[in-house]
C-alpha cells in the first residue's frame, strides 16, 4: 500500500536529517573554524569537480522529460550554474571563491588535484542521472531541501572563522541559499506527483540516501587528503 504524500515528504526528510553532509565530521570542522589554510583550499579544489558536473546531471536529467514546461524549468538549473554568458553562474562563482581563497582559477578548473575518491563519487552520481528513471534521478536531487540551511551556516562561519577570504568569494553560498530552497520545492513536488506506487516511494526515498552517500563519500576523500591545494599563505 502506498504511503500519502504527507507520510512520503516526511520520509525523505528524515533520510536528509540523518543523512545530509552537513553532519560530516569534515563539514562540522569547517563550520567550527577548525581548517587550516591548506585544508580548506582542498576542500574549495575537490568540490569544485563535483560543482562543475551539476549541470552535466542536469542535462542527463533534462533529456528524460517528455514535456516542454518540464524541460523549460530543468533548463533554468543548467543556467544558474552555467550562466547564460560568460562571467556568469555558479561555476563562475566557485572560481571566485578559489582565486579569494588564493588558488589561480586555471589551477582549479585544471582538475589535476582533485582526488581519486572525489573523482569516483561524482562519476557515480552522472551515471545514476544517466541511467536512472527520471523519478530516481529528480528525488535524487532532494538534497537541496537542506541546502538553504548548510548556507547559512558556512557563511557565518566563512565570515567568523577564515577572514582571509575575501568577501566577495561567498557570492555563491549566497545565491544558494534562495536557488537551493526553490529547486527543492520544484523538486519535491514532482517526487510526490510521480510517485504513485509503493516500490516508486522506496525508490524515491533509496534515490534520496545515495545522494547523500555521494557527498558523504566526497567529504570521506577529502578528510582523508591528499596533496594540498595550498595556493600560498593567506
Amino acid at each position: 500500500m502506498p504511503w500519502s504524500e504527507g507520510e512520503l515528504e516526511l520520509r525523505l526528510r528524515a533520510v536528509s536529517d540523518a543523512r545530509y553532509h552537513d553532519r560530516h565530521p569534515f563539514n562540522v570542522r569547517i563550520h567550527k573554524g577548525g581548517l587550516s589554510p591548506d585544508e580548506l583550499r582542498r576542500w574549495i579544489v575537490n568540490r569544485f569537480h563535483y560543482q562543475r558536473h551539476i549541470p552535466v546531471k542536469d542535462a542527463h536529467i533534462l533529456a528524460k522529460f517528455d514535456t516542454p514546461a518540464l524541460r523549460r524549468t530543468w533548463l533554468r538549473r543548467i543556467q544558474d550554474h552555467d550562466g547564460t554568458r560568460d562571467g556568469e553562474g555558479g561555476i563562475e562563482r566557485w572560481l571566485r571563491l578559489g582565486e579569494a581563497a588564493g588558488i589561480d582559477r586555471e589551477r582549479l578548473a585544471s582538475g589535476a588535484e582533485v582526488l581519486p575518491g572525489v573523482r569516483l563519487a561524482v562519476d557515480g552520481y552522472v551515471n545514476f542521472c544517466r541511467l536512472r528513471p527520471m523519478l530516481d534521478a529528480v528525488a535524487a536531487s532532494l538534497t537541496e531541501l537542506s541546502a538553504p540551511g548548510l548556507m547559512r551556516t558556512r557563511i557565518k562561519a566563512f565570515e567568523q572563522h577564515y577572514p582571509w577570504i575575501e568577501a566577495d568569494g561567498l557570492a555563491y553560498f549566497r545565491t544558494r541559499i534562495e536557488q537551493g530552497g526553490r529547486d527543492g520545492g520544484e523538486a519535491l513536488a514532482l517526487v510526490k506527483a510521480w510517485a504513485r506506487t509503493r516500490e516508486q516511494q522506496e525508490r524515491a526515498v533509496a534515490a534520496l540516501a545515495f545522494k547523500c552517500d555521494v557527498l558523504w563519500s566526497l567529504l570521506d576523500a577529502v578528510e582523508r587528503g591528499g596533496p594540498d591545494a595550498s595556493g600560498g599563505a593567506p
